[in-house]
C-alpha cells in the first residue's frame, strides 16, 4: 500500500512561557452551555462519516470503567441534525492512577477553553482572551489561538468534551498530552458532530507546567476506502475518536493495522484513542520516527470499558490484551506492564508514557 507522505511539519520552534491556571471560572468563560462546573497544520476532523465514537465521560473520573459508559453509534449522527441544542460543557477530571495529572489537566483546560464558545464568540481574538482569561499572557494567548488549527472549526458556537486525556511522552521537564476530543458544533438551527485529537506540547518551570505548543490533528481528505477499512469502520466493537475515523477515510492506515484491530475485537471491545494524525511525529525525546504518522500504529486507553490508567482495571485483563496485539502480528506493544517473552527481542515494553494506554505497532 502507497502511502501519502503524513501531512504534518516538523515544530520550528516553541512559544514563549505562558501558564496554565485551572480555575473552573476561567473556563467557562464564553462556553456554551457552562454548568460551573510536532506541528500539524491546520485541518479539519468529523465524525460525519458515521462510524462509533466514544464520548466523553458521564462523571468527573472518565478513567474510571465504573463512570463511564459504552458508546453507541446514536453518539456521532451522519449528519446535521436540524433544530438540536449543543451538550453542556463539562470539564475533564484526571481519574485514579494518573502519573502527574497536573500536566494533563494544564493541557487539557487549555483545550476546553479554545474549543468551547458561546454564539458570537468563534474569533480568533475571541479564543485568546479565553486563553488570556486562564492566566496566560496576551502574546501567548494569541500564538495559541492561532495554533488552534482543527479545534476551532467555522460554527456559530461549540463544546468540547474531552473523550481521553493520553500521554504522547512524559520526561522530567517536557511533555506531551494528546488530547482526544468530541466537539459538536452549532451552525444556524443545526448541531453538527465533530472532534479532533490535539498534541499538547508542556514544559516544566520553578512555577508548574507551562504549555508551549498545539499541535492539532490534520488527517487529511477522505478517499475510496477498501474492504478492511470498511469493516473496521462498521465494526461496534471497536471505538473510534473523531480523529482516528477521519485517518482511516483518509487511506493512510496500513491494513495491518486494521486486520489487527478487527482480530482483536473478535475478542475484545476497544476503545481506541489515537491512529495516526494528532501523534508526535518523533517517539518523544527522540529523533526516531513514530509509527502512528506513518500509519502503522493505533493505542487503546480502555479494554472492554475499563481504562487501562485505572488502578482498578484487572492486570491480566491488560496483559492478555497485550499478549493478543501481539499475536495479531504487532513487533511493539507498550502498556503499563512490562512483560517478559515474546516472538522478537524487545516486542513488549512499558514506561511512564504508557500507564495510560496500550500501544500497537506494525513494521508495515
Amino acid at each position: 500500500m502507497v502511502l501519502p507522505a503524513p501531512s504534518h511539519q516538523r515544530p520550528s520552534g516553541t512559544l514563549a512561557r505562558r501558564s496554565v491556571l485551572l480555575g473552573a471560572a476561567a473556563w467557562c468563560v464564553g462556553a456554551t452551555g457552562c454548568s460551573g462546573g510536532a506541528t500539524s497544520p491546520p485541518g479539519t476532523t468529523s465524525t460525519a462519516f458515521g462510524s462509533r465514537t466514544p464520548t466523553a465521560a458521564t462523571s468527573s473520573a472518565p478513567g474510571s470503567a465504573a463512570t463511564t459508559r459504552t458508546p453507541s453509534a446514536s453518539d456521532s449522527a451522519a449528519s446535521a441534525s436540524p433544530g438540536g441544542a449543543l451538550p453542556r460543557a463539562r470539564q475533564w477530571q484526571p481519574g485514579p492512577g494518573e502519573i502527574q495529572p497536573e500536566v494533563k489537566l494544564a493541557a487539557v483546560r487549555l483545550v476546553e477553553a479554545l474549543g468551547t464558545w458561546s454564539p458570537g464568540q468563534g474569533t480568533e481574538r475571541a479564543a485568546a482572551g479565553r486563553v488570556a482569561a486562564l492566566g496566560i499572557s496576551d502574546a501567548s494567548a494569541a500564538q495559541l489561538a492561532v495554533q488552534a488549527g482543527s479545534l476551532r472549526p467555522s460554527a456559530d458556537a461549540a463544546v468540547v468534551r474531552v473523550i481521553d486525556a493520553q500521554y504522547g511522552g512524559i520526561l522530567s521537564d517536557t511533555a506531551s498530552v494528546l488530547v482526544v476530543c468530541d466537539q459538536p458544533t452549532l451552525m444556524g438551527a443545526a448541531v453538527r458532530p465533530g472532534g479532533t485529537t490535539v498534541d499538547v506540547r508542556l514544559g516544566r518551570t520553578s512555577d508548574g507546567w507551562e504549555v508551549t505548543a498545539l499541535h492539532p490533528a490534520a488527517p487529511g481528505p477522505a478517499v475510496a476506502l477498501g474492504p478492511t477499512a470498511r469493516e473496521v469502520l462498521a465494526q461496534s466493537r471497536i471505538e473510534l475518536p473523531p480523529a482516528s475515523v477521519a485517518d482511516i477515510h483518509s487511506g493512510a492506515v496500513h491494513d495491518s493495522v486494521l486486520r489487527a484491530m478487527l482480530q482483536l475485537a473478535g475478542t475484545y471491545r476497544l476503545s481506541v484513542s489515537v491512529v495516526r494524525s494528532g501523534h508526535p511525529l518523533d517517539v518523544f525525546g527522540t529523533d526516531r520516527p513514530s509509527d502512528h504518522p506513518l500509519g502503522r500504529a493505533f493505542d487503546v486507553w480502555r479494554i472492554d470499558g475499563h481504562a487501562v490508567v485505572d488502578p482498578a482495571t484487572s492486570r491480566t485483563l491488560i496483559i492478555a490484551f497485550m499478549r493478543a496485539a501481539a499475536a495479531a502480528g504487532s513487533y511493539n506493544v507498550g502498556g503499563p506492564v512490562q512483560l517478559t517473552g515474546g516472538a522478537t527481542a524487545n516486542q513488549f515494553f512499558s514506561d511512564d508514557t504508557h500507564h495510560d494506554h496500550v500501544h500497537v505497532g506494525f513494521t508495515a
